[in-house]
């Protein structure tokens, strides 16, 4: 079962505005028992439940900031095949480029919301050496000055899964949150609401075909839920797989008015060796 854990740092008036408005999001993604029991988490603390075999943990409306780049992205791995990959979508320019990391026999990476590419090849590097995922955020976050403003998430070959959400969120949208659940992990910033991340975590759980299949189908899914709410710029995919040097299977829209739509299509017309049959 995925556990629902609500951060509770919040004031209290935006923390009313926050009850309300997670209850409106389970209420489609749920129902109206699995609202009522959040809405008892958020006031009394403790575990709520929902789709089955992830973990969610959200924040809420924040104030606007300069420097923030609106992005939801998933991570995954395919311990059957040896496939590890990344997809991503965002406000800011080529973000396909920027954010998501993945290396043969090792895992994926993505750093986002005062992203910092410089930890990308980093933090491959120390899950290579044998580092457990959450391991490798503590490890980049120790000495970091701006650690209360990232979002990160990394996962191993073998399922591990870690997230990080920005303790000092300053978005200017309402919701920001991550997932994690079997071989995947999917986290967003500047949403439009919990219905993006809800809508990744189904759409990968439920998806037939390869791990770039999955992958694209969680895009999408968080694309169709409302994304970032102030529009999708730039959206890529990134896989690796043994044997391969570097990425097995790289696309990215640097710059489009409807960047996740534009990527899916350029991903059904390709002929690829990742993409299921």
């Amino acid at each position: 079962m995925r556990r629902v854990t609500i951060l509770r740092h919040l004031p209290r008036t935006r923390m009313e505005r926050t009850r309300k408005h997670v209850v409106r999001c389970l209420l489609l993604a749920g129902g109206l028992c699995l609202a009522v029991f959040v809405l008892m988490t958020i006031i009394c603390g403790g575990d709520g439940r929902s789709l089955p075999s992830a973990r969610l943990s959200a924040g809420a409306e924040a104030h606007p900031a300069e420097g923030v780049s609106g992005t939801f992205s998933i991570v995954a791995v395919d311990p059957n095949t040896g496939v590890c990959g990344a997809a991503v979508a965002s406000k800011y320019p080529a973000v396909g480029k920027v954010v998501p990391y993945v290396r043969a026999g090792v895992g994926a990476f993505c750093t986002q919301h005062w992203h910092n590419p410089k930890w990308g090849e980093h933090a491959l590097d120390l899950l290579a050496k044998g580092h457990l995922p959450e391991q490798v955020l503590a490890e980049l976050l120790r000495d970091d000055p701006q650690r209360d403003k990232r979002q990160l998430a990394i996962i191993d070959m073998s399922g591990r899964a870690a997230n990080r959400n920005p303790a000092n969120a300053d978005p200017s949208g309402v919701w920001w949150g991550a997932a994690s659940g079997r071989y995947y992990a999917c986290q967003g910033n500047t949403l439009v609401g919990c219905d993006v991340v809800f809508a990744m975590a189904r759409a990968y759980e439920q998806t037939q075909g390869s791990l770039a299949d999955r992958l694209m189908a969680a895009l999408v899914a968080g694309d169709q839920a409302g994304g970032d709410h102030r529009g999708r710029l730039a959206a890529g995919i990134r896989v690796a797989r043994k044997g391969v040097e570097g990425c097995w299977l790289e696309l990215y829209v640097d710059k489009s008015d409807d960047a996740v739509t534009e990527l899916a299509q350029k991903y059904a017309a390709l002929e690829h060796e990742a993409k299921g049959p």
